[in-house]
C-alpha cells in the first residue's frame, strides 16, 4: 500500500513539475552558440519569426547565415545578396554572436554589412533573469549602429563619447572612457556621469579584435542602461 501511495506521489509531482511555468529565450532553429549574458537588452520577437536574417558568429569566429557557412571572403556578396531581396526589406540584422568568440570576427561581418548598405544591427544576447527554465520568451538584444573603417577612426556627426577596451595583462581587458582609464567596477557611474549632459548621448565603441565578444556586450549594455546610443567600431585597435 504504501508502495502504491509513494508511486502516485511520484506520477504528480511529475504532472506538476510539467504544468509549472518556467522561461527560455525562443529562438528559431539554427546555430548553437553561447550568447553573452545582459541586463539591458530590449525584446525582439521578431528574431524569432522563420525568414529573419541571422548571422551567427561561433566560438572559432567562423560566420553562419542562417544555416549557411559564410566564407570571409564572400561575406560581403552573401549580406548585399540577402539584404537587396524583397523577402527582408524592412527586416532588421541580428547577429547572434558567441561570447568566446574573438571581437575581429564580429567587426568583420559589420564591416561587411555596413559596406551591404546596413545601418544598424541587433545583438542577440542571454538575459539575466530569475526564473529562468523552459517557457518560451522573446529573444532579447542590444540595438547598435555599424561604423565604417573612416568613421570609426573619427568622431561622429556629434562629439561622442568614446569607450576603448584594450589587451591587458589582468583577467579583464583594460578599460578607457575619452582616453582615461576606468576600473570596470566605475564603468556604469563613469558612463552616466560623462552623458548626463549629453542629449543624444552617442558612444563610439572601439575594441582591440584579439579580445572576445564577451566584455564588448558588458561595455553596450552598460551603454544601454545609461540610455546611450551605441556606435560599434568595425576597426580592429
Amino acid at each position: 500500500m504504501e508502495e502504491k501511495k509513494a508511486a502516485i506521489l511520484w506520477i504528480l509531482a511529475g504532472v506538476l513539475i510539467a504544468v509549472l511555468p518556467s522561461h527560455t529565450q525562443s529562438l528559431q532553429q539554427g546555430i548553437s552558440v553561447q550568447l553573452p549574458v545582459t541586463n539591458h537588452a530590449s525584446a525582439e520577437p521578431e528574431a524569432d519569426q522563420k525568414d529573419a536574417p541571422i548571422v551567427t558568429i561561433t566560438e572559432d569566429g567562423g560566420a553562419h547565415l542562417g544555416i549557411k557557412p559564410i566564407d570571409s571572403a564572400i561575406l560581403k556578396e552573401s549580406m548585399t545578396e540577402n539584404f537587396s531581396s524583397s523577402n527582408h526589406a524592412g527586416w532588421k540584422l541580428y547577429i547572434k554572436a558567441d561570447a568566446r568568440a574573438p571581437y575581429q570576427s564580429l567587426a568583420r561581418v559589420l564591416f561587411a554589412a555596413h559596406d551591404a548598405g546596413v545601418e544598424t544591427a541587433i545583438l542577440l544576447t542571454q538575459q539575466n533573469e530569475s526564473g529562468a527554465g523552459r517557457t518560451p520568451v522573446p529573444p532579447k538584444g542590444l540595438e547598435i549602429v555599424i561604423s565604417g573603417p573612416k568613421r570609426a577612426m573619427n568622431s561622429p556627426r556629434v562629439q561622442a563619447t568614446r569607450v576603448q577596451l584594450l589587451i591587458s595583462a589582468q583577467q579583464q581587458p583594460w578599460l578607457k572612457i575619452n582616453n582615461e582609464d576606468v576600473p570596470w567596477a566605475n564603468l556604469q557611474e563613469k558612463l552616466t556621469r560623462t552623458l548626463q549632459n549629453n542629449d543624444e548621448r552617442p558612444v563610439l565603441v572601439m575594441a582591440d579584435g584579439r579580445l572576445p565578444f564577451a566584455p564588448v556586450a558588458q561595455v553596450i549594455d552598460a551603454c544601454r542602461a545609461a540610455g546611450a546610443k551605441v556606435v560599434l567600431g568595425t576597426t580592429q585597435l
